[in-house]
């Protein structure tokens, strides 16, 4: 089945997310969108779902105009759809998250499973997903969840399936399973739209390649082109995607991490028992896949989780309990994985930003007093120092890219003396050529002598900058391995597996 898209516009307020988009997959193609976080990818594919209705342009399959205002229009018209975040219920079977939607009943107050339960069963044999039809979602992996989704779309025979970002949480051998099934489905004539921002799996994967930039297609491109050119598409400019480094030169031991425990309001673990030392001068980066239990030991390092047990030293001294305040005047840098949430403040301006764990001291303040004049030349250098896009250092942090955001966050708290960097995930949602800037940064921190824990679930990221490389699995560390250890050793430990 074919899919066209013409002159697709979706305004949000002064935001233009797609702006006069036009797209035609064949039959049986699998053609990826390739763009940045913000570009205006799954604004796209939720208008095709139904769950956006677009303000201009037009929705064809198989040369037919038609109308989707739904999800269910869309699943009628033979167009299923993967989110990034699973629509599944966490307490439901697999076959009762099947039926959502599309109950049937075989008795007064009975909902009829067998059926679905025999279609789970049949497509899980053709494609050799292998699920339980009767498995609590909860119980399953993530790489399993993702799985019930594409066969609650094959079951409603979706002819065209949206994948959306559909390896963000996968392991590389589950991120490799998915690339097969894909290749599977195309064999039997699905056509395939996969939304990525991952050069390799694009290249590895499609047939066609539509990069889209600040809402619009700006290009085209074969999976023969080089990873440089879909880069620089995407960008606008030349990047390049090598990291330089060089060999790391060791100092003493910065943080030092004895049997720590954290556990949730509950007392249910999310980390038991790790112990490890970082040395100054060193990147130790930490990998595996989401919630795993790294956003808190992240947290818990610079005192933002409060059921801590064991011991945090930093330079020798202990810091376990420490407030957040004293843990940063302590010297830590802390860079979050969000930094709407956690690393930003978005009615302040930038130059309040650059100054939040630091406007109390000297030389910003005098007593209760801030020195708006020395707060604004700091925050000039800062803004030339870490090339941050803005017209002036009085707007509000709110009207900066995604980019720009984690510039001021990285500014703030890489411009002060501090002995060790926390960062976790530093890149997520950036385009290429942030990703490049805030790479050179965390090389420039451990050169420098600083410490570098990176918190990372992309494993080209963690391979390319770490010195050594922790692997997270269910609350543990389940090894540290040298940073030259093979992808394919990589996915087993982020899979709960010794190779």
């Amino acid at each position: 089945m074919s899919l066209e898209l013409r002159g697709i516009t979706k305004r949000f307020g002064a935001l233009t997310a797609n702006d006069g988009i036009d797209l035609t997959v064949a039959d049986g193609e699998i053609h990826a969108i390739l763009g940045e976080n913000g570009a205006g990818k799954s604004t796209l594919m939720n208008i095709v779902y139904g769950l956006l209705a677009p303000d201009e342009g037009s929705i064809s399959v198989d040369g037919k105009v038609i109308r989707i205002d739904s999800p269910i229009d869309a699943l009628a018209a033979g167009i299923g759809m993967v989110h990034q975040h699973f629509m599944l219920i966490p307490v439901f079977t697999v076959a009762e998250n099947i039926v959502l939607g599309h109950e049937k009943i075989k008795g007064p107050g009975m909902l009829d499973l067998e059926s679905a339960r025999s279609e789970i069963l049949r497509v899980s044999a053709e494609y050799n997903f292998d699920i339980d039809p009767d498995a609590l979602i909860e119980d399953l992996p993530v790489g399993l969840q993702q799985r019930v989704e594409i066969i609650r779309a094959l079951i409603y025979d979706a002819k065209v399936l949206i994948l959306d970002e559909p390896t963000a949480v996968l392991t590389p051998q589950e991120t490799d399973e998915l690339l097969k099934n894909m290749k599977k489905l195309k064999a039997r004539g699905t056509s395939i739209v996969f939304i990525t921002h991952k050069l390799r799996e694009v290249k590895e994967a499609a047939d066609k390649i539509t990069i889209i930039r600040r809402g619009k297609v700006v290009g085209t491109a074969s999976p023969s082109a080089s990873q440089e050119e879909l880069a620089s598409l995407m960008v606008g400019r030349p990047v390049s995607l090598d990291v330089d480094k060089n060999a790391a030169k060791l100092g003493n031991v910065t943080l030092e991490v004895k049997n720590l425990n954290i556990s949730d309001h509950t007392g249910r673990f999310l980390v038991s028992n790790v112990s490890f030392e970082l040395r100054a001068g060193e990147i130790l980066a930490v990998a595996g896949v989401q919630g795993n239990g790294q956003t808190e030991l992240a947290e818990a390092i610079v005192g933002l989780q409060e059921h801590v047990t064991g011991s945090i030293l930093l330079d020798g001294k202990d810091v376990t309990h420490e407030s957040v305040r004293a843990s940063l005047h302590a010297g830590i840098a802390f860079v979050p994985e969000s930094r709407e949430e956690d690393g930003l403040i978005g009615s302040f301006s930038i130059e309040e930003n650059l100054i939040l764990d630091l406007h109390d001291l000297p030389p910003y303040a005098k007593g209760p007093v801030i020195s708006q004049k020395i707060v604004q030349e700091e925050a000039q250098k800062r803004i030339a120092e870490f090339d941050i896009r803005t017209q002036s250092s009085k707007d509000s942090v709110s009207s900066l890219s995604g980019g720009n955001k984690q510039k001021v966050v990285l500014a703030r708290e890489l411009s002060r003396p501090v002995k060790l960097v926390v960062a976790s995930q530093p890149t997520r949602g950036l385009d290429v050529g942030s990703i490049e800037f805030v790479h050179q940064r965390i090389i420039a921190e451990r050169d420098s002598g600083r410490g570098v824990l990176l918190f990372s679930t992309e494993l080209d990221e963690v391979i390319s900058l770490a010195d050594r490389i922790a692997v997270m699995y269910r609350g543990e560390f389940i090894a540290i391995v040298p940073a030259d250890t093979s992808r394919s050793d990589l996915g087993l430990l982020m899979a709960g597996v010794k190779p």
